[in-house]
């Protein structure tokens, strides 16, 4: 009995809170990383601002543009239209032998703003939306909602805006229907369609302009409003990309305060950390690159998301670069022999819903990062689905760096789940895994994250970055 069980030491998997293995100091450190992190999401709301904030960071941290690539510098960054950010350190090894990257994505679901949103009914001029990215549309009514976004004028002229986000600015509500009279409309209907994605229009305004000869009073005096403002008319719209966002902080949760609670967690998290550590790497033996990428809620479409060429045209440049010549071959050559984390967070098993969660290879909160060998959707549909040897590089390398990891699954497996950008990188022949941090509440105006898990995916990607062969 007792050789058996020594050897059930040996080779039962260990599932520890990662809390109980911090040692002397780190406790402060955890907590010390999440007030920053915290700090950070105060100002970030939409993905422009955060490839703008996270530039801002990289030039304090010696980063220089990649247009002003040369010899005896090894820290650069290149921006695409605002929305996608390639961080890069240059290794010890030429990047034809292969690089690490970690790919993140900034953009968040939220709601957008209609090329033509502004009407006025039942003495109120209200804001037509568009959703974007998998929400529970009932999350979003009946709470105070900030507009974050820019304005490109009819003379080309940009227009940033935030309102909301100041005590003396007013906030923007979609109105909910009591209970009282929601029996009908309402209480027949499925949880996830009480609310349908075309009602869901937000208050703008209820003064009328004092003015007869104007027809639409309250829609003209919203207009006048934003005009006097901002020097906008209503055609502006058109050209504009404006989102609505929750109102309000970042506040941690419980007793203990060891919980962040948040808007944009996912996928921010990841992006956070994998751009704080590769601030905090010098010299790597490979070549590191931390991505952030934009679209990702919608299938990583368009020209920022991670299906757009940017990427391969900002690893081709540093091909060149070293090498003097440039070809696809040599371009593929180098995609295969790179390593790549598809940085994204994992759903924890949620202590009221566990029945959606095979609770055995789920990830838990407290057990740190959360290792996903596929995603996808109900016979892993849509899934990157990692190779077992670069799982099992991966494993070893925090293994034998203390990271606290765990493994993860995105559901059961005809419960639902979901995609990354992993499928997209894997198809260049790299090596890809996804990993992040688990959260509660996925998806939601609020999302909660445990600090000690924040922590445990910096340090995760900090020795992917640094160590990786």
């Amino acid at each position: 009995m007792g050789e058996y069980k020594d050897l059930e030491k040996k080779i039962k998997m260990k599932r520890k809170n990662s809390w109980e293995n911090l040692k002397d100091g780190e406790r402060k450190k955890v907590f010390s990383f999440s007030e920053e992190y915290k700090n950070f999401l105060k100002e970030v709301k939409t993905e422009r601002e955060n490839v703008d904030k996270v530039v801002q960071m990289a030039e304090e941290e010696g980063f220089k543009p990649l247009s002003e690539l040369k010899d005896g510098h090894n820290k650069y960054y290149a921006v695409n239209h605002n929305k996608n950010l390639a961080l890069i350190v240059l290794g010890k090894e030429e990047i034809k032998n292969g690089f690490n990257l970690i790919a993140s994505h900034v953009d968040v679901p939220h709601i957008d703003i209609k090329m033509n949103p502004i009407y006025e009914s039942e003495e109120m001029a209200m804001m037509k939306t568009h959703y974007y990215g998998g929400i529970k549309k009932y999350h979003w009514v009946s709470r105070p909602l900030e507009l974050h976004g820019v304005i490109i004028k009819n003379d080309g002229e940009k227009v940033e805006l935030t309102y909301g986000s100041e005590e003396d600015e007013g906030v923007f509500v979609i109105p909910d229907v009591l209970p009282h009279l929601s029996r009908k409309v309402q209480k027949k209907e499925k949880l996830l369609r009480s609310f349908e994605g075309e009602k869901l229009h937000a208050i703008a305004g209820s003064i009328p302009i004092d003015d007869e000869d104007i027809k639409e009073k309250i829609k003209f005096n919203v207009l006048k409003v934003l005009n006097e403002k901002y020097d906008i008319v209503e055609e502006d719209f058109v050209s504009a990309e404006l989102k609505l966002v929750p109102a309000g902080e970042p506040r941690f949760v419980g007793f203990d305060k060891s919980i962040l609670g948040s808007f944009g967690h996912d996928d921010r998290i990841c992006g956070y950390t994998s751009s704080k550590a590769i601030f905090d790497i010098e010299n790597p033996k490979k070549t590191s690159i931390n991505f952030l990428a934009d679209k990702e809620e919608i299938g990583s479409e368009g020209r920022t998301g991670m299906q757009s060429w940017f990427f391969l045209e900002i690893v081709g440049e540093l091909l060149q670069h070293q090498e003097g010549s440039y070809s696809d071959l040599k371009l593929k050559k180098m995609l295969r022999k790179s390593n790549v984390i598809s940085s994204d967070v994992g759903a924890a098993v949620n202590p009221l819903f566990k029945n959606v969660h095979d609770n055995q290879n789920a990830p838990k909160f407290g057990g740190g990062i959360s290792l996903v060998k596929y995603t996808g959707a109900r016979g892993k549909a849509a899934a990157n689905d990692a190779d077992a040897e670069f799982v099992g590089r991966v494993r070893r390398l925090w293994n034998e760096n203390n990271i606290d990891w765990q493994i993860g699954t995105l559901g059961k497996v005809d419960e639902g789940g979901g995609g990354t950008v992993a499928k997209f990188l894997a198809k260049y022949n790299m090596n890809v895994v996804d990993a992040g941090t688990p959260l509660l509440s996925m998806h939601s105006p609020f999302e909660l994250a445990s600090n000690v898990d924040i922590y445990s995916t910096y340090k995760a990607y900090k020795v992917f970055f640094e160590k990786m062969e």
